[in-house]
């Protein structure tokens, strides 16, 4: 008999959520640390530590968590399957197109810029997944690809490339 055939469900470890629990604390410490080192010069209180370090807390704090929970016995649920069904295999021509998708635009971003390629990443994306609607999908993600440009530029003063459009954007 195996192991598992003896032991109940109760009382058997889930290395999985001792796991998960692991990695979340490695990654959270780690955040915390890499934010500790950053030197910031004489930045307001609000420095570029505060995110990481938040982000990484909360890491720490729910990787503790989560064992003390599986410590206690808490098992999560399987997935009840609503609308899945979980016989079916992964959907790999989709899956390639995504990628090819995502490696074309991380090629054309320095030389399109981000408004270009953005556009090539939502509308290639919704190819990928069925839209059959090019000409909609190349005008609204050439309205996201753009208004997410001016986002980050103007309104958080991050620059991003404006490549074959610079001077018109």
């Amino acid at each position: 008999m195996s192991a598992d055939l003896e032991t109940p469900a109760s009382t058997r470890v889930d290395a999985a959520q001792y796991g998960l629990a692991a990695v979340l604390l490695v990654v959270g410490a780690y955040t915390v640390y890499d934010a500790m080192t950053l030197d910031v010069g004489f930045a307001d209180p609000v420095g570029p530590r505060v995110f990481p370090v938040v982000i990484g807390a909360g890491l720490v704090v729910t990787s503790v968590l989560l064992a003390v929970a599986t410590a206690r016995g808490s098992r999560p649920e399987p997935e009840a399957g609503e609308d899945v069904d979980v016989t079916t295999p992964a959907d790999w021509p989709t899956v390639l197109k995504l990628v090819g998708v995502v490696l074309l635009t991380i090629a054309t971003v320095g030389w399109l810029g981000w408004a270009l390629a953005g556009v090539i990443l939502f509308a290639g994306a919704a190819w990928a997944l069925g839209s059959r609607t090019t000409i909609r999908d190349v005008l609204v993600g050439l309205v996201l690809a753009v208004a997410s440009w001016y986002g980050f530029v103007v309104g958080l003063g991050i620059p991003l490339t404006p490549g074959v459009l610079d001077g018109i954007l």
